[in-house]
């Protein structure tokens, strides 16, 4: 944080507050808060950085409170934030501009607007302290701006989206623009929308664990494989109980495909069959169905020319 100077000796100088910040401010302001503004006004009649873990020590706060305040002073105007460090504006010319300027009438969109930037910033600086330590690249904020634009994201969103990157130790923009896309893609908008995304990737996950183990598969499972489960579950709406019934199905092969066991399941769900209570009375109808006779001009066919035309003759023989 770099703050201004003059040549001043320390023992004779003074640090005058003007009245108005007693006036309008003071009682308004958190004890500490009062602080470390004071410290910062103090400070900047000298040209010395000053970082805020410092600050924190010099004042004897906590770096949390320290930070909360640096947010409140900006939020309210007394703290301009600059590339490196902050400006002290003059509270007596800010007054003075409340008091003077001409009043224009704000329609409903331009409050909305105003509102929306408000909470943005609010975001881009829970994410600065949260992930950055206060310390964010200034390219950043122009990066989460156009990711709020390309992908209507809300700010909670946004900032879960930067603590997921985190938590995968893989805060860097590549990474973090294939999630936000994936995340986009599966129409999340809000933070409701995507703790339901959470929840159902958490269920098909454990879907394809299962399947894994009762195939003995010791390989992930491939983005195709898994557009299956998602499938099965989300759009037929089958559970495990239903799956495993179709992977019991498999035992007979030696290698046995997603392919496969889709085709079991769809016909399934196309037969109108939505519980493994009905889909095991199926098959038990299946096989207990008796084989058509085949015709003497059929007799003298060899056995090895024998096919299925359709998944009845197929159930029939499993």
């Amino acid at each position: 944080m770099k703050l201004e100077q003059n040549d001043m000796s320390l023992i004779f100088s003074q640090t005058n507050i003007p009245d108005i910040f007693f006036t309008e401010y003071l009682s308004e302001a958190n004890g500490d808060f009062v602080k470390v503004y004071l410290y910062l006004f103090f400070l900047s009649k000298y040209n010395k950085d000053i970082k805020i873990n410092d600050l924190s020590k010099k004042l004897e706060l906590p770096l949390p409170i320290v930070q909360n305040a640096i947010k409140y002073w900006e939020d309210i105007g007394l703290l301009i934030r600059k590339n490196q460090g902050f400006i002290l504006p003059n509270i007596q010319e800010i007054e003075l501009n409340k008091v003077y300027k001409p009043k224009i009438t704000i329609s409903a969109s331009d409050i909305k607007k105003v509102q929306e930037s408000k909470r943005r910033s609010n975001a881009i600086d829970t994410i600065n302290n949260e992930f950055f330590d206060g310390v964010m690249n200034p390219s950043w904020f122009s990066d989460i701006d156009l990711w709020f634009k390309k992908y209507d994201f809300d700010e909670e969103v946004m900032i879960a989206l930067f603590r997921y990157c985190f938590n995968k130790a893989a805060l860097h923009r590549s990474y973090i623009t294939t999630v936000a896309t994936a995340w986009h893609k599966n129409k999340i908008h809000t933070f409701s929308d995507l703790e339901a995304y959470f929840q159902k990737q958490e269920k098909i996950n454990v879907i394809a664990n299962s399947i894994r183990k009762k195939l003995r598969m010791s390989r992930n499972l491939s983005i195709f494989e898994e557009a299956y489960i998602e499938k099965w579950n989300i759009t037929y709406g089958y559970n495990m109980d239903v799956i495993e019934i179709a992977l019991k199905k498999t035992t007979s092969k030696y290698n046995p495909s997603f392919e496969y066991i889709d085709k079991l399941l769809t016909d399934w769900y196309e037969k109108g069959l939505k519980t493994a209570d009905k889909i095991l009375v199926y098959l038990e109808n299946q096989k207990n169905k008796p084989v058509q006779k085949q015709d003497d001009s059929k007799k003298n066919k060899s056995f090895s020319q024998r096919s299925y035309t359709n998944l009845n003759d197929f159930y029939s023989n499993i």
